[in-house]
């Protein structure tokens, strides 16, 4: 491999404990908060599927929005270097995992559906292929091993 390395450091601390600890199932929260230097801290719990605080964010849904934003990013850079002016972008991604019977699981997919909004004028069919690209260098998508599908919606500013 060549190219830069680059490290990533956060800090991850279990919040949950009600006074016994993990003493039982039922006896712990899993509440959790995702911090860094700098950097507003994010409350994180288990998906309420597995007894988690369904106000808190989950780690499915972070792999989710992760996957989203990565593409999202890519794209705007590839937009502007095509000289093709974004003017809106929003995405409501979806994910979907497996459980297998012994409890564990995996994701299977995950469907980013990018609506894109264009200044007036510019090409929206390239704008559409500049979807493709941004897949292929996305850093997440590049480091799963689900399936990516992204069905865009693109439009002009009225």
């Amino acid at each position: 491999m060549s190219g830069k390395i680059h490290h990533y450091e956060v800090l991850v601390t279990w919040t949950g404990n009600q006074g016994t600890g993990t003493s039982d199932y039922r006896a712990y929260e899993r509440s959790h908060e995702i911090s860094t230097n700098g950097k507003p801290s994010i409350p994180g719990s288990s998906d309420p599927a597995f007894r988690g605080d369904p106000a808190r964010w989950n780690p499915e849904e972070m792999l989710v929005a992760s996957v989203s934003t990565c593409h999202q990013l890519w794209y705007l850079h590839l937009a502007s270097v095509a000289k093709i002016c974004v003017v809106a972008y929003e995405d409501r991604p979806v994910g979907e995992m497996a459980e297998t019977p012994d409890g564990s699981g995996h994701f299977t997919s995950v469907t980013l559906h990018p609506r894109v909004t264009l200044a007036a004028g510019a090409d929206a069919a390239r704008a559409e292929a500049l979807h493709h690209q941004a897949h292929e260098m996305c850093f997440i998508a590049n480091s799963v091993n689900f399936t990516i599908d992204c069905v865009p919606e693109t439009r002009h500013e009225a």
